[in-house]
C-alpha cells in the first residue's frame, strides 16, 4: 500500500488526511499538497500504519513550523520526539 491522501480545506484551515504509509518516496508528493494550503494546516495521521525515519524528519518540521499533528500513533509521537531532540543536541553541537 502507498499513501493516500485526503484535504478538506475551508478558508480557516486545511485538514490533510494520511491514509497508508509515508516514506521518503512519497515525500515530494505530500510536500507540494502543504504548499497549496493558504491557511493553518492540520495533519490527521489516524491511518497511517508505517512510517520511515525520513518522514519522521519531516513530521517533525512540519510541527516546527506550526502545523498541528492530530491522532498520531504513540509510536510515531514518541520518534518524532526523539528527533526533536537529536537536532536541538546537533545545533548545541555545531555551535560550540
Amino acid at each position: 500500500m502507498t499513501l493516500k491522501i485526503e484535504k478538506k480545506a475551508d478558508s480557516q484551515q486545511t485538514e490533510i488526511r494520511l491514509i497508508g504509509q509515508i516514506e521518503c518516496d512519497v515525500l515530494g508528493t505530500l510536500k507540494e499538497e502543504l504548499q497549496d494550503s493558504n491557511s493553518a494546516t492540520i495533519l490527521d495521521l489516524e491511518e497511517v500504519t508505517l512510517v520511515d525515519v525520513d518522514a519522521i524528519r519531516f513530521l517533525r518540521d512540519c510541527e516546527i513550523e506550526g502545523m498541528s499533528i492530530r491522532n498520531c500513533s504513540q509510536y510515531i509521537r514518541n520518534w518524532i520526539q526523539l528527533e526533536r531532540g537529536r537536532v536541538t543536541r546537533d545545533d548545541d553541537l555545531l555551535s560550540q
